[in-house]
């Protein structure tokens, strides 16, 4: 599995390629406990000035097929969406480009955008792709390929239509053959979703692609270890918050958007939102097995401001209980249970400069 971690700085433990070559020539000339004490310190100012860099991923499915609200983003929200990002001080890249700088450990640009797209239903080729074209935007598709190879039946796209996108520089990504619930299913069948996907590409479009969304956002970490064993590079999910090199690779973020949840002023306000830098996460499981789980994190040093932190739960209206465990370390505590099918924690805290860190975790729970 391909790992990355912020440089740490501290005696003993990895330093960032630059202050290890500073290190190599000025310690040998350096040897008083005092040049020793000035040294670490010129490390922590440098450390303390790198940033904490993520990237907003916004999934969408449908396009002005108003009878499905539930997925379906309308015509004039998408459009007034593609205007926000060519008006605003946004950097929209393709999601390859991001996920490379993200396991190389590379900043990104402030208020980076990625535009992804689940299902491959017919009017993403109708109505989404023209107007992305139009305004020079790079986005993904992630496709089930057996709604494919079944012919479409005209809710979907064609294979020779995926293929017009590809050669027009939209990125492919995998979505499993048939869209199951992975995290229902045992892990012979998941495996085999997943290779007859792969026989799918492989014979449609030469290749398999290198980026993964898992379908309604499910995972266990049965899941993940299949997804990664199957030469995935990076992996998604559907709940909401920025991604970023310190969250894992096989489940990283993204914001859905639908008609409920599209208004402009919902979407620049995840267009702006920054990573929360959540580390130590509990339970690593996201199918649950305790219900309530024992959620909690810890907030990496370098976010400061973390007074005005709150946890939502998607079945309670009122904010979860947090309980601070020192400094940086907070443990989130429902009233209820999870009602089965899919349950979400939403956290977001306020920064000095009036936008949010924003992360967010979603969970399965199986049916008893």
């Amino acid at each position: 599995m391909l790992k990355y971690s912020y440089p740490k700085v501290k005696i003993g433990i990895e330093l960032n390629p630059d202050m290890k070559s500073i290190l190599k020539y000025m310690i040998p000339s350096l040897l008083t406990a005092g040049a020793l004490i000035l040294i670490l310190e010129t490390i922590t100012l440098v450390a303390a000035k790198a940033p904490l860099t993520g990237a907003v991923i916004f999934v969408y499915h449908r396009f002005g097929e108003n009878d499905v609200p539930s997925t379906n983003i309308r015509l004039e929200q998408f459009e007034a969406h593609l205007e926000e990002l060519k008006n605003g001080s946004y950097t929209v890249l393709d999601l390859p480009t991001i996920a490379k700088m993200m396991i190389d450990g590379e900043p990104l640009p402030d208020r980076t955008i990625a535009i992804t797209i689940d299902d491959a239903y017919s009017s993403v080729f109708f109505e989404a792709f023209p107007r992305l074209q139009e305004a020079g935007f790079p986005f993904t598709v992630f496709v089930a390929t057996d709604l494919l190879d079944s012919g479409g039946g005209g809710r979907y796209m064609t294979w020779d239509q995926i293929r017009q996108l590809r050669d027009a520089g939209v990125t492919i990504g995998a979505h499993t053959a048939g869209h199951e619930h992975l995290a229902a299913i045992d892990e012979e069948e998941v495996i085999r979703t997943l290779e007859r996907s792969k026989g799918s590409f492989k014979r449609e479009l030469g290749e398999v692609p290198a980026l993964f969304a898992y379908p309604y956002g499910e995972m266990s970490l049965k899941v993940k270890k299949i997804i990664q064993d199957q030469g995935f590079l990076m992996a998604f999910g559907q709940h909401s918050g920025v991604a970023e090199a310190g969250l894992d690779l096989f489940y990283q973020p993204r914001f859905a958007l639908n008609e409920n949840y599209g208004a402009l002023s919902r979407f620049r306000l995840a267009a702006n939102s920054l990573p929360m830098g959540a580390r130590d996460i509990v339970p690593r499981e996201k199918t649950l097995i305790q219900n309530p789980p024992s959620f909690g994190f810890t907030i990496d040093s370098s976010v400061k401001s973390i007074n005005q932190l709150n946890c939502f739960a998607s079945h309670e209206s009122t904010p979860a209980r947090l309980e601070r465990l020192g400094e940086r370390r907070f443990e989130v505590r429902l009233n209820t249970p999870f009602p089965p099918g899919r349950g979400r924690f939403n956290c977001t805290a306020r920064t000095e400069d009036n936008r949010w860190r924003w992360f967010g975790e979603q969970f399965y729970i199986p049916r008893p």
